[in-house]
């Protein structure tokens, strides 16, 4: 598909107050009237009113930042080599892929703390594990704080969505969400130039998130764009917010009624360094995802010729570690036996 324009004035993201959500009653459902909204219109929202710790925020952004300092020897004491299954640990620049080609950026892989004796751990399960934290002072405790307080963001915002569907608010904690699969990434785009020769064209390239709901925070050098159908509009930095996005799964249980939209980062050009902090809130690895049956609006038609990828994801049907393991083996093919 031909690359549409940038159109930065045109459907700008909403941002929506969802503090009516922790309120209930009329409160909760005009939340949930905007979210519903906004996931048939764009796929994407801003998030004020969320309550989390705004100081927790910053101190992973500078705990980030002098991680992200060190040099690359240092940093590679924590590789995803040494992750194993768990699919943790730190990657280079030019160390992920997204269509085959090399993102410019350098990140750090988390999910849920788990320790080696957890019965998921001694099965072997993919993407479940210990993390690999970086010896920072401060930075475990930090992090491990971050995912909780998101993650609790996360189960309030699928309630909305939930809602907006005309749907119980516990439906999906029901069938998916109770113990969710949480991923978590730490990424720092350099502002320094690629080397000649080198096949890189974006801090990442265009793709949509596989699971449930994608929760971003951004610092405030922007890069972030969203396709729409009239072209690619930014997603600039809005302070104490969080971005949110729709992934494959729910785009496959709702029918295509919410869509999941592609998004890509531009290379950093700002002359600062650029973190973003995108927490993925999915379905159980062990889910089986299906189609929620009687949804008004809802089509589940193959829409894969429009697609980024040209995937069908309404075909898809199994568990979401089945969906997951196949598209994360592409991103770091070096990787892949560890996890299949």
């Amino acid at each position: 598909m031909r690359d549409l324009p940038l159109s930065p004035g045109d459907g700008a993201l909403p941002v929506i107050d969802v503090s009516g959500l922790a309120a209930g009653g009329e409160a909760r459902e005009d939340v949930a009237a905007g979210i519903g909204a906004a996931c048939r219109a764009h796929g994407f929202f801003y998030v004020v009113g969320h309550g989390v710790d705004a100081a927790l925020v910053h101190r992973l952004e500078e705990l980030s930042r002098r991680f992200f300092a060190q040099d690359e020897a240092t940093k590679m004491r924590w590789r995803m080599a040494l992750g194993g299954r768990a699919w943790r640990g730190y990657f280079p620049l030019a160390g992920e892929l997204t269509s085959g080609r090399p993102d410019w950026k350098e990140g750090l892989y988390l999910g849920t703390e788990l320790p080696e004796d957890h019965p998921l751990v001694r099965a072997r399960t993919p993407v479940h594990g210990p993390n690999l934290f970086p010896e920072i002072e401060g930075m475990r405790e930090t992090i491990l704080a971050y995912m909780d307080a998101v993650t609790k963001l996360g189960h309030r915002l699928m309630e909305g969505i939930a809602l907006s569907l005309g749907l119980p608010s516990g439906y999906f904690a029901e069938r998916y969400t109770a113990d969710p699969l949480i991923l978590f990434r730490i990424f720092n785009y350099p502002t320094q130039a690629v080397p000649q020769g080198m096949d890189v064209h974006w801090g990442v390239g265009e793709h949509t998130d596989y699971g449930l709901l994608t929760i971003l925070h951004q610092d405030d050098v922007g890069g972030l764009q969203v396709r729409t159908p009239e072209g690619w509009i930014e997603a600039p930095p809005v302070a104490n917010s969080f971005v949110c996005n729709i992934g494959d799964m729910l785009d496959r249980m709702t029918g295509g009624l919410y869509k999941s939209t592609p998004h890509r980062v531009t290379r950093n050009t700002s002359g600062r360094d650029r973190l973003s902090f995108p927490l993925f809130f999915d379905p159980n690895f062990e889910a089986r995802v299906q189609r929620i049956e009687g949804l008004a609006g809802a089509q589940a038609l193959d829409d894969s010729a429009l697609r980024w990828d040209r995937a069908n994801v309404h075909a898809f049907s199994g568990k979401y570690g089945d969906y997951l393991l196949a598209k994360v083996s592409k991103v770091f093919p070096q990787l892949r036996d560890e996890v299949l």
